[in-house]
């Protein structure tokens, strides 16, 4: 479904990516990852064209996206959910959720989607009046999921969803991670430091290190690897 080429991204003259290559398949859970600056969320960033790559090709469904503008590639059926949630605060829970579904113009579908997401986050049907800003950490990033399911994705980027959360609401979220993979057929490409849980939940798994992809296998031998155990999992 997405292919990542030797793709080499810059911010101004300081090089993030050096030659990332990477690929998910349809139904995946494919989870990246490594230490803080390591260049996860700048590979993101790379296939959503928010840094486009200076070199190399990103291909979405036999489909060269790297040139395109980030709505554009939203409209093919990317979407990402941001490090720190990046929900709109001065919105209501229901109005970043139209937010999410601007481009549709399918209003059954939407409904339908909105229940889906009330049924998977009870929490968001009880606050839909309340302002994102007023939830608290957790309900934060249950709406950011919930708003990026709204655009319909075909392939849902995932950013840190565990960060800065309490123990008992990143096992719920990574839970809610399965199931939209399973239930609702959304492939995912999750970055994650928390990369116990990430390995738990994945098929495949990459790690990377000062903007280079160092390592790639099956998660659950990545899981069992004594560098990954010693460098990412304090075992």
């Amino acid at each position: 479904m997405l292919e990542v080429r030797n793709i080499n991204t810059f911010y101004g003259n300081i090089q993030a990516l050096h030659n990332v290559s990477l690929k998910v398949n349809e139904g995946e859970i494919v989870t990246l990852i490594g230490a803080n600056g390591a260049g996860k969320t700048t590979t993101l960033m790379s296939i959503c064209g928010v840094v486009p790559p200076r070199s190399g090709e990103i291909i979405f469904n036999s489909e060269p996206i790297h040139r395109l503008p980030p709505h554009k590639i939203v409209a093919k059926g990317i979407v990402q959910v941001p490090e720190g949630r990046m929900i709109f605060p001065e919105l209501t829970v229901m109005e970043n959720l139209d937010m999410g579904a601007y481009l549709r113009k399918d209003k059954e579908g939407i409904k339908k989607d909105l229940e889906y997401i009330f049924e998977l986050f009870p929490r968001l049907a009880e606050r839909k009046n309340q302002l994102g800003g007023t939830l608290s950490g957790g309900e934060q990033q249950m709406l950011a999921i919930s708003r990026a399911l709204m655009a319909r994705p075909k392939l849902l980027l995932l950013d840190e969803p565990s960060l800065g959360l309490a123990p008992l609401i990143i096992k719920q979220i990574f839970e809610i991670i399965v199931k939209i993979n399973r239930e609702h057929k959304t492939t995912i490409l999750l970055v994650e430091q928390n990369a116990h849980q990430a390995l738990r939940i994945a098929d495949r798994a990459y790690v990377m290190e000062s903007g280079r992809i160092t390592m790639e296998d099956k998660a659950e031998n990545l899981l069992n690897n004594e560098k990954v155990k010693k460098a990412y999992l304090g075992l």
